[in-house]
Protein backbone atom coordinates (compact mmCIF):
# COMPACT_ATOMS: atom_id res chain seq x y z
CA UNK A 1 0.00 0.00 0.00
CA UNK A 2 1.20 3.58 -0.55
CA UNK A 3 3.08 5.20 2.31
CA UNK A 4 1.35 7.93 4.28
CA UNK A 5 3.30 10.74 2.62
CA UNK A 6 1.88 9.62 -0.73
CA UNK A 7 -1.78 10.17 0.21
CA UNK A 8 -1.66 13.85 -0.75
CA UNK A 9 0.13 13.08 -4.03
CA UNK A 10 -2.50 10.45 -4.85
CA UNK A 11 -5.31 12.97 -4.39
CA UNK A 12 -3.50 15.53 -6.51
CA UNK A 13 -3.55 13.00 -9.35
CA UNK A 14 -7.22 12.12 -8.74
CA UNK A 15 -8.39 15.73 -8.73
CA UNK A 16 -6.91 16.42 -12.16
CA UNK A 17 -9.67 17.89 -14.34
CA UNK A 18 -12.02 18.55 -11.40
CA UNK A 19 -12.49 21.53 -9.13
CA UNK A 20 -12.81 19.36 -6.01
CA UNK A 21 -12.50 15.85 -4.66
CA UNK A 22 -14.71 14.15 -2.07
CA UNK A 23 -13.61 11.14 -0.04
CA UNK A 24 -16.26 8.95 1.61
CA UNK A 25 -15.78 6.20 4.20
CA UNK A 26 -17.75 4.48 6.97
CA UNK A 27 -17.30 3.05 10.45
CA UNK A 28 -19.28 0.34 12.20
CA UNK A 29 -20.35 -1.79 9.27
CA UNK A 30 -19.18 -5.02 10.91
CA UNK A 31 -20.33 -4.34 14.47
CA UNK A 32 -22.97 -6.31 16.35
CA UNK A 33 -24.52 -3.17 17.84
CA UNK A 34 -24.92 0.52 17.27
CA UNK A 35 -25.31 2.64 14.14
CA UNK A 36 -23.20 2.75 11.02
CA UNK A 37 -21.61 6.17 10.47
CA UNK A 38 -20.27 7.55 7.21
CA UNK A 39 -18.33 10.73 6.57
CA UNK A 40 -17.52 12.78 3.48
CA UNK A 41 -14.64 15.24 3.14
CA UNK A 42 -14.29 17.66 0.24
CA UNK A 43 -10.87 19.04 -0.66
CA UNK A 44 -9.68 21.33 -3.43
CA UNK A 45 -6.37 21.60 -5.24
CA UNK A 46 -5.69 24.76 -3.29
CA UNK A 47 -6.02 22.83 -0.05
CA UNK A 48 -3.88 19.92 -1.29
CA UNK A 49 -1.15 22.37 -2.28
CA UNK A 50 -1.60 24.55 0.80
CA UNK A 51 0.32 24.93 4.04
CA UNK A 52 -1.60 22.43 6.18
CA UNK A 53 -1.51 19.62 3.61
CA UNK A 54 2.18 20.16 2.94
CA UNK A 55 3.14 20.25 6.62
CA UNK A 56 0.67 17.97 8.37
CA UNK A 57 -1.06 15.57 5.99
CA UNK A 58 1.62 12.96 6.71
CA UNK A 59 -0.07 12.43 10.10
CA UNK A 60 -3.28 11.29 8.41
CA UNK A 61 -3.85 7.60 7.80
CA UNK A 62 -6.55 4.93 7.78
CA UNK A 63 -8.34 5.51 11.10
CA UNK A 64 -7.83 1.88 12.18
CA UNK A 65 -4.06 2.43 12.12
CA UNK A 66 -4.16 5.51 14.37
CA UNK A 67 -4.55 5.71 18.13
CA UNK A 68 -7.73 7.13 19.61
CA UNK A 69 -5.76 10.16 20.80
CA UNK A 70 -4.37 10.76 17.30
CA UNK A 71 -7.85 10.56 15.79
CA UNK A 72 -9.30 13.02 18.30
CA UNK A 73 -6.43 15.45 17.73
CA UNK A 74 -6.90 15.30 13.97
CA UNK A 75 -10.68 15.76 14.39
CA UNK A 76 -9.99 19.06 16.15
CA UNK A 77 -7.71 20.13 13.32
CA UNK A 78 -10.30 19.14 10.72
CA UNK A 79 -12.88 21.26 12.54
CA UNK A 80 -10.51 24.22 12.38
CA UNK A 81 -9.90 23.65 8.66
CA UNK A 82 -13.64 23.48 8.03
CA UNK A 83 -14.29 26.65 10.02
CA UNK A 84 -11.75 28.41 7.79
CA UNK A 85 -13.45 27.09 4.66
CA UNK A 86 -10.36 25.11 3.64
CA UNK A 87 -12.27 21.81 3.58
CA UNK A 88 -15.92 20.80 3.80
CA UNK A 89 -16.89 17.79 5.91
CA UNK A 90 -20.05 16.11 7.11
CA UNK A 91 -21.08 12.80 8.61
CA UNK A 92 -24.26 10.77 8.23
CA UNK A 93 -25.75 8.13 10.52
CA UNK A 94 -27.99 5.14 9.85
CA UNK A 95 -29.46 3.62 13.00
CA UNK A 96 -30.16 0.04 14.00
CA UNK A 97 -33.76 0.26 12.79
CA UNK A 98 -32.53 1.26 9.33
CA UNK A 99 -29.94 -1.52 9.38
CA UNK A 100 -32.74 -4.01 10.05
CA UNK A 101 -34.94 -2.46 7.36
CA UNK A 102 -32.39 -2.07 4.56
CA UNK A 103 -29.70 -4.58 5.69
CA UNK A 104 -26.21 -3.40 6.56
CA UNK A 105 -25.19 -2.61 2.99
CA UNK A 106 -28.30 -0.55 2.35
CA UNK A 107 -27.90 1.30 5.65
CA UNK A 108 -24.25 2.00 4.84
CA UNK A 109 -25.24 3.51 1.52
CA UNK A 110 -27.90 5.57 3.28
CA UNK A 111 -25.35 6.95 5.76
CA UNK A 112 -23.03 7.76 2.86
CA UNK A 113 -25.84 9.59 1.06
CA UNK A 114 -26.50 11.66 4.15
CA UNK A 115 -22.84 12.55 4.49
CA UNK A 116 -22.68 13.70 0.86
CA UNK A 117 -25.92 15.66 1.09
CA UNK A 118 -24.53 17.41 4.16
CA UNK A 119 -21.75 18.88 2.04
CA UNK A 120 -23.86 20.08 -0.86
CA UNK A 121 -26.98 22.17 -0.42
CA UNK A 122 -30.28 20.61 -1.56
CA UNK A 123 -30.35 22.74 -4.71
CA UNK A 124 -27.25 20.86 -5.89
CA UNK A 125 -29.42 17.78 -6.41
CA UNK A 126 -32.06 17.20 -9.06
CA UNK A 127 -35.11 15.38 -7.75
CA UNK A 128 -36.26 12.31 -9.63
CA UNK A 129 -39.62 10.56 -9.35
CA UNK A 130 -38.70 6.90 -9.72
CA UNK A 131 -38.29 4.99 -6.43
CA UNK A 132 -35.03 3.43 -5.32
CA UNK A 133 -33.81 1.34 -2.41
CA UNK A 134 -34.75 4.08 0.05
CA UNK A 135 -38.10 5.06 -1.47
CA UNK A 136 -39.81 4.38 1.85
CA UNK A 137 -38.12 7.36 3.44
CA UNK A 138 -37.17 9.84 0.77
CA UNK A 139 -37.25 10.65 -2.94
CA UNK A 140 -34.23 9.68 -4.97
CA UNK A 141 -31.86 12.48 -5.90
CA UNK A 142 -29.37 12.64 -8.70
CA UNK A 143 -25.99 14.06 -7.71
CA UNK A 144 -25.49 17.29 -9.62
CA UNK A 145 -23.09 19.54 -7.74
CA UNK A 146 -22.84 23.12 -8.87
CA UNK A 147 -19.09 22.66 -9.38
CA UNK A 148 -17.25 19.80 -11.03
CA UNK A 149 -16.41 17.22 -8.41
CA UNK A 150 -15.09 13.67 -8.23
CA UNK A 151 -16.35 11.34 -5.49
CA UNK A 152 -14.07 8.56 -4.16
CA UNK A 153 -15.68 5.88 -1.98
CA UNK A 154 -13.61 3.46 0.07
CA UNK A 155 -14.09 -0.10 -1.16
CA UNK A 156 -15.77 -1.44 -4.27
CA UNK A 157 -18.09 0.77 -6.30
CA UNK A 158 -21.63 0.70 -4.93
CA UNK A 159 -24.58 -0.63 -6.92
CA UNK A 160 -27.86 1.28 -6.88
CA UNK A 161 -26.15 4.34 -5.45
CA UNK A 162 -27.53 7.50 -7.03
CA UNK A 163 -24.33 9.55 -6.97
CA UNK A 164 -21.60 8.97 -9.56
CA UNK A 165 -18.49 7.78 -7.76
CA UNK A 166 -15.30 5.76 -8.04
CA UNK A 167 -14.76 2.82 -5.71
CA UNK A 168 -11.26 2.56 -4.30
CA UNK A 169 -10.26 -0.65 -2.52
CA UNK A 170 -8.16 0.19 0.57
CA UNK A 171 -8.91 3.81 -0.24
CA UNK A 172 -8.42 4.89 3.38
CA UNK A 173 -4.75 3.91 3.02
CA UNK A 174 -4.35 5.49 -0.42
CA UNK A 175 -6.32 8.74 -0.53
CA UNK A 176 -5.93 11.67 1.85
CA UNK A 177 -9.57 12.77 1.68
CA UNK A 178 -10.85 9.20 2.22
CA UNK A 179 -8.49 8.78 5.18
CA UNK A 180 -9.78 12.06 6.62
CA UNK A 181 -13.35 10.80 6.19
CA UNK A 182 -12.46 7.52 7.89
CA UNK A 183 -11.17 9.42 10.92
CA UNK A 184 -14.28 11.58 11.18
CA UNK A 185 -16.58 8.56 10.86
CA UNK A 186 -14.64 6.60 13.46
CA UNK A 187 -14.46 9.42 16.02
CA UNK A 188 -18.15 10.22 15.67
CA UNK A 189 -19.19 6.59 15.95
CA UNK A 190 -17.00 6.10 19.03
CA UNK A 191 -18.74 9.08 20.61
CA UNK A 192 -22.14 7.57 19.88
CA UNK A 193 -21.07 4.25 21.39
CA UNK A 194 -19.88 6.03 24.55
CA UNK A 195 -23.34 7.59 24.78
CA UNK A 196 -24.91 4.13 24.44
CA UNK A 197 -22.74 2.88 27.29
CA UNK A 198 -24.24 5.52 29.56
CA UNK A 199 -27.78 4.67 28.45
CA UNK A 200 -27.41 0.88 28.42
CA UNK A 201 -24.66 -0.11 30.88
CA UNK A 202 -23.33 -3.62 31.21
CA UNK A 203 -22.44 -4.43 27.62
CA UNK A 204 -19.15 -2.52 27.49
CA UNK A 205 -20.04 -0.43 24.44
CA UNK A 206 -17.48 2.22 25.38
CA UNK A 207 -14.70 -0.37 25.26
CA UNK A 208 -15.46 -2.60 22.26
CA UNK A 209 -17.66 -0.12 20.35
CA UNK A 210 -20.18 -2.85 19.54
CA UNK A 211 -17.79 -5.24 17.80
CA UNK A 212 -17.77 -8.99 18.39
CA UNK A 213 -15.17 -9.26 21.12
CA UNK A 214 -15.25 -12.17 23.55
CA UNK A 215 -16.41 -9.86 26.34
CA UNK A 216 -19.22 -8.46 24.20
CA UNK A 217 -20.46 -11.89 23.15
CA UNK A 218 -20.44 -13.02 26.78
CA UNK A 219 -22.42 -9.94 27.83
CA UNK A 220 -25.05 -10.60 25.16
CA UNK A 221 -25.47 -14.22 26.27
CA UNK A 222 -25.71 -13.04 29.89
CA UNK A 223 -28.00 -10.03 29.46
CA UNK A 224 -29.75 -10.72 26.16
CA UNK A 225 -29.90 -8.26 23.30
CA UNK A 226 -30.47 -4.58 23.87
CA UNK A 227 -32.54 -2.34 21.57
CA UNK A 228 -29.23 -1.22 20.08
CA UNK A 229 -28.15 -4.65 18.88
CA UNK A 230 -28.61 -5.78 15.29
CA UNK A 231 -30.93 -8.80 15.25
CA UNK A 232 -29.66 -10.24 12.00
CA UNK A 233 -26.10 -10.23 13.39
CA UNK A 234 -27.10 -12.00 16.61
CA UNK A 235 -29.34 -14.86 15.51
CA UNK A 236 -26.76 -17.62 15.70
CA UNK A 237 -25.26 -16.27 18.89
CA UNK A 238 -28.58 -16.02 20.75
CA UNK A 239 -29.62 -19.44 19.43
CA UNK A 240 -26.57 -20.85 21.20
CA UNK A 241 -24.83 -21.60 17.91
CA UNK A 242 -22.18 -18.91 17.53
CA UNK A 243 -20.23 -19.11 14.31
CA UNK A 244 -16.58 -18.53 15.31
CA UNK A 245 -15.47 -17.77 11.76
CA UNK A 246 -18.20 -15.16 11.31
CA UNK A 247 -17.51 -13.59 14.69
CA UNK A 248 -13.80 -13.36 13.94
CA UNK A 249 -14.55 -11.74 10.59
CA UNK A 250 -16.87 -9.21 12.17
CA UNK A 251 -14.36 -8.38 14.89
CA UNK A 252 -11.59 -7.84 12.35
CA UNK A 253 -13.71 -5.72 10.01
CA UNK A 254 -13.28 -2.68 12.23
CA UNK A 255 -11.18 -1.49 15.15
CA UNK A 256 -12.32 -2.61 18.58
Amino acid sequence: MPKRRQLRAFDLRQIEGFSSLIGVDEAGRGALAGPVVAAAVLVTREFLEGRWALAKSGRVNDSKLLTAADRRELWVEFEALASQGLIHAHYGVAGVEEIELFNILGATKLAMRRSLEGIYAPEAFERKTEPDLFAAIEVRREFRPTVSCRVLVDGLALRRFPYPHTGLVHGDARSLCIAMASIIAKVQRDRLMHELEARVPGYGFAQHKGYATEEHRAAILRLGRSPHHRDVFLRKLLAGRPDPAQMEFLAESGEV
